[in-house]
């Protein structure tokens, strides 16, 4: 089978990720936030890092439940500053704090996260035709800029493209991949 370039020849646990997740449209709101979050911490780090500490993201953040995580305070900020097994930079979760806030305000308005974040595409996914890489785009820019208008951290148009990308808003396999037309 022929895969993205990126999925080639590497750890079998980013092989699965390319494989199963990446770029599958997820109307799953508990999945978009999870995701969300995670993309927040990749600012900055490999991929791979995020996606071998998720376990340990879900147990340390509540299985990224939002109305939990609205609730923490210093003492646990400070815990999750001391558990190893996540990243451990307090911007980025006092971040993940606050954007748990802004994704139930999104929810509030929206009704469900799933309809604030496909809105942008009108519930379509933007397939790109090309094999050109990207990092940001248009599209990227504009969920970027509403994001931060909310208060969603760390939600920068390239952490942005790369959500969109995660989530299958955006499909970005290369049209030579196999799973191009499958998602």
């Amino acid at each position: 089978m022929k895969r993205c370039r990126w999925a080639e020849n590497v750890e079998p646990v980013y092989q699965a990720y390319h494989d199963e997740k990446w770029g599958v449209p997820c109307h799953d709101d508990r999945e978009l936030f999870a995701m969300l979050i995670l993309e927040s911490f990749h600012c900055g780090l490999s991929w791979l890092i995020i996606l071998k500490k998720r376990e340990n993201f879900e147990a340390a953040f509540d299985n990224f439940d939002a109305e939990k995580m609205v609730n923490y305070g210093n003492e646990k900020i400070e815990q999750l500053m001391a558990d190893k097994g996540i990243v451990r930079n307090r911007r980025k979760i006092e971040a993940a704090v606050g954007s748990a806030k802004a994704y139930l305000d999104a929810v509030k308005e929206f009704g469900s996260f799933d309809k604030y974040i496909w809105h942008f595409t009108e519930g379509k996914t933007v397939k790109n035709t090309d094999d050109a890489f990207r990092d940001r785009s248009e599209l990227s820019d504009r969920v970027a800029k509403d994001m931060k208008k909310r208060g969603f951290g760390f939600m920068g148009t390239v952490t942005v493209y790369s959500y969109l990308q995660a989530v299958g808003v955006i499909n970005d396999h290369e049209t030579t991949c196999y799973r191009y037309n499958e998602v």
